[in-house]
């Protein structure tokens, strides 16, 4: 029996594995002090779609003297019942613009809902930050100043 010859040319390669890429580590989000000034008048504009004159008024001072506490990204928008803008959003690619060259975003801005009467929380202030935050981390903790509902009663 003759042995045939084959060049090492001739012979199919085996194909590459692709390399496991190492994960590309998430930028981190970085947060001011405390909110801009322009978001208490921002606050304002969306609160007076749904409260009254007095009542705007008494949440904007609860949420300028309220301190600022960290909530995960995925539990405000849960909480709120909004549902995650996606990352073509004008607003939402701007804050994640941010995000990538280490600028510091604003604090959040909450009135508190109400489980038991079914009332969501509402995001006064910030809801393209938290969707941005969240595109970054879902579990990434946002520094937010929050005002009880009760403060119009």
């Amino acid at each position: 029996m003759a042995k045939i010859k084959t060049s090492k040319a001739a012979q199919p390669k085996a194909p590459k594995t692709a390399e496991p890429k190492v994960a590309e580590k998430a930028p981190a989000v970085l947060w001011k002090d405390l909110p801009d000034e322009h978001d208490y008048p921002a606050a304002r504009d969306y609160l007076q779609l749904g409260a009254t004159p007095v009542q705007v008024q008494a949440l904007v001072y609860a949420l300028k003297t309220a301190t600022l506490v960290s909530k995960k990204a995925k539990d405000i928008l849960r909480a709120a019942g909004l549902p995650l803008l996606p990352v073509d959003n004008p607003h939402v690619a701007a804050d994640l613009k941010k995000i990538r060259k280490g600028i510091a975003l604003s604090p959040i801005l909450l009135v508190q809902g109400d489980f038991r009467a079914g009332v969501p929380a509402q995001i006064a202030d910030g809801y393209h930050r938290v969707c941005a935050s969240y595109h970054v981390d879902e579990n990434t903790g946002i520094p937010a100043k929050i005002a009880p509902s009760t403060v119009t009663s």
